[in-house]
């Protein structure tokens, strides 16, 4: 899906960016390391039915509905949105990531989804830990981190949406789940409260 980037401040006002994929899992890559992701090569199984998993085959590999695998030689987590390609956007308010299973328009699936995060009810599957160093970008897990600002031959960019975070670790827990007879949501969210590893850089002078 071709998406402008998000670069719009962060605010509950703000309509939110919906990343798609081109049938692959959706993942949420830390600036930081977006340069070290390259997606689906040549080299990897999905093109070359080689041994050898490349960054597309890692992330296709996570079967739960949300999990984590490593970015690059520097050991940075990225998150994976597991189990279907829906259409995906986050909602920083509630550090959620929203995935579209099915609803008849954007409305009814957010409020439908403002029902089951209310829910105590909710079967929530939890999902580990992710740590991050900051902001990072939802994006198509078959795109180069660094493809992200080219453009495609026919026009239109790489879908890419900003996802605030402060550095942290967050617990994961996610849910699939019927909220009505129109609307199945799907929740990807992030808890404050797991133990941090993330150890900041000394202040300077």
């Amino acid at each position: 899906m071709r998406a402008s980037s998000s670069s719009a401040p962060d605010s509950s006002q703000t309509p939110p960016v919906w990343v798609e994929s081109m049938g692959g899992p959706l993942i949420a890559i830390p600036v930081s390391a977006l340069d070290a992701w390259h997606g689906c090569t040549e080299d990897g199984m999905v093109l070359s039915d080689g041994p050898d998993p490349d960054d597309y085959d890692r992330a296709c590999a996570v079967d739960a509905l949300a999990g984590t695998i490593t970015v690059g030689e520097e050991g940075t987590e990225a998150l994976v949105l597991g189990d279907e390609p829906a259409t995906t956007c986050y909602i920083p308010e509630h550090r959620v990531f929203l995935r579209w299973l099915a609803a008849g328009s954007e409305a009814e699936l957010k409020a439908a989804a403002e029902a089951v995060l209310a829910d105590p009810a909710t079967p929530w599957e939890e999902c580990g830990t992710w740590t991050t160093d900051g902001p990072a970008v939802l994006m198509d897990s078959a795109e180069a981190g660094t493809d992200l600002s080219v453009e495609y031959p026919d026009g239109g960019f790489p879908a890419q949406a900003t996802v605030s975070l402060p550095p942290g670790r967050w617990r994961i827990r996610a849910a699939h789940t019927k909220a009505d007879e129109g609307n199945w949501v799907g929740l990807v969210q992030l808890q404050a409260g797991a133990p941090s590893l993330w150890v900041p850089a000394p202040a300077v002078g």
